[in-house]
């Protein structure tokens, strides 16, 4: 089709100096490289949801502390790799009132975004049994996750989520866990991409296996407290968000500052390991490490070597954040559930106009609308539908780079799309559907 609304000409020669061999396979960053390039040359503004970044100001009780870090000196000097005491306190605090979980302040790691603690924790994990050398990922999930292991050169196995809900997780996860060469686990929850939650059930199997087997779960919660459907506002008072840690020793949360307090410029979030992970003692890890415990090699051995510590004025920013979610002063789950009345907008408009949902029930139960949706074209692959969709100015990424099996799928994300873009996003989903 030439009569789109963005330049035909225009796009198919980016996409050709681009160099990408095949679009629906390109990392997000390069997406958004391309797109960058389309906007410019044509000045016609694309509904932009290939990138996961807050669409929200960042949370001024962090940019107000971080000021009064630096101005008080903190620039000039180095951090305590495991972090500064008054984070460590609100971070396990933070832990206890939200999640209704118990640790230590000592387990509390700042580090440079939940990235780098992903990052760091394959690399010690990996390490603590010579037998164990081999991630899974319970997918869809973040495509970077899987690039950090192709990049250590480290294995990982993975299987799409969708049809193994409820009672069915038990098995599937046994028929890999029995081959003794699971290290540990990870997935999101909420889920990126496909905004899936677990429910109690299946993080109670996953804790029991995670017992039975001796796995590490690696939970991320990037994205905690965002499943509207449930108030997890309260510090201290059910309910409380959903984690695996209520059903195994055997974990490790990775929580991020990125959405929950739009402060992802800053690059910082937390590691926070149970009593028994950070003191457990694993003679294997004296191969790589000076220590055989877990903590002290994944602190002082695996994010030494990776960054001698987390910027010192942000662990400051992230404290007042935390402190104030606390004590009750500040409701970040309120800010945030504008992305949520976003999605179900946007979503009313993709079905208005022949799109379908992908990944769209918890079990029984329809998925919340949050900070991400997943859609589809009738006689599309998801790789084909995002390069078509270029020529209408809407931009996403193709599930196939997230581990997911439904290849005819897109994953959108609603936190760029401003309100005022929704009746051009109509108007192009509606030209859309009369070309096709």
């Amino acid at each position: 089709m030439k009569d789109t609304p963005i330049s035909y000409e225009v796009v198919q020669r980016h996409i050709l100096e681009s160099k990408i061999r095949n679009i629906g396979k390109a990392t997000i960053r390069e997406i958004k490289r391309l797109i960058n390039g389309i906007e410019t040359e044509t000045g016609e503004k694309f509904i932009r949801m290939e990138m996961g970044i807050p669409g929200l100001p960042a949370t001024s009780i962090g940019v107000q502390a971080e000021i009064e870090a630096l101005q008080r000196g903190v620039a000039a000097v180095y951090p305590e790799i495991e972090g500064t005491p008054v984070l460590k306190k609100e971070a396990a605090r933070f832990v206890k009132l939200f999640l209704d979980i118990e640790v230590d302040a000592a387990n509390c790691i700042p580090t440079v975004g939940s990235m780098q603690g992903g990052f760091a924790a394959f690399l010690t994990f990996s390490k603590i049994h010579r037998e164990k050398d081999t991630t899974l990922f319970i997918d869809p999930g973040f495509p970077v996750h899987h690039q950090q292991h192709r990049v250590l050169g480290q294995k990982f196995d993975t299987f799409d989520v969708y049809n193994y809900r409820g009672d069915k997780l038990r098995d599937k996860l046994e028929s890999y866990f029995s081959k003794g060469n699971i290290h540990s686990v990870l997935y999101s929850n909420p889920n990126n991409p496909s905004w899936i939650c677990f429910t109690d059930k299946e993080l109670r199997i996953i804790g029991e296996l995670a017992n039975k087997y001796d796995v590490i779960i690696i939970e991320d919660l990037a994205y905690i407290a965002m499943d509207f459907r449930k108030d997890y506002s309260k510090p201290g008072q059910p309910p409380y968000q959903p984690t695996v840690a209520k059903y195994t020793d055997n974990f490790l949360l990775l929580i991020s500052s990125s959405k929950a307090f739009s402060y992802a410029g800053q690059r910082i979030g937390l590691m926070i390991l149970s009593n028994k992970l950070f003191n457990l003692q694993a003679p294997d890890l004296l191969r790589y490490y000076s220590t055989d415990l877990v903590g002290r090699a994944l602190i002082y051995g695996t994010v030494y070597a990776l960054s001698a510590g987390t910027a010192h004025s942000t662990q400051y920013a992230l404290a007042a954040m935390l402190k104030a979610a606390n004590d009750g002063t500040f409701d970040f789950v309120e800010v945030v559930k504008e992305y949520g009345a976003k999605a179900k907008i946007m979503k009313k408009i993709f079905s208005d106009n022949g799109f379908i949902f992908v990944y769209d029930k918890d079990e029984d139960e329809p998925i919340a609308d949050g900070f991400y949706f997943t859609f589809a074209y009738p006689g599309f692959s998801g790789e084909d539908l995002l390069q078509e969709l270029m020529y209408y100015g809407i931009s996403a990424i193709a599930l196939s780079i997230t581990g997911s099996e439904r290849t005819e799928g897109i994953r959108a994300c609603v936190s760029l799309v401003k309100r005022e873009q929704f009746p051009v996003l109509e108007e192009r989903l509606r030209r859309f559907k009369e070309n096709h």
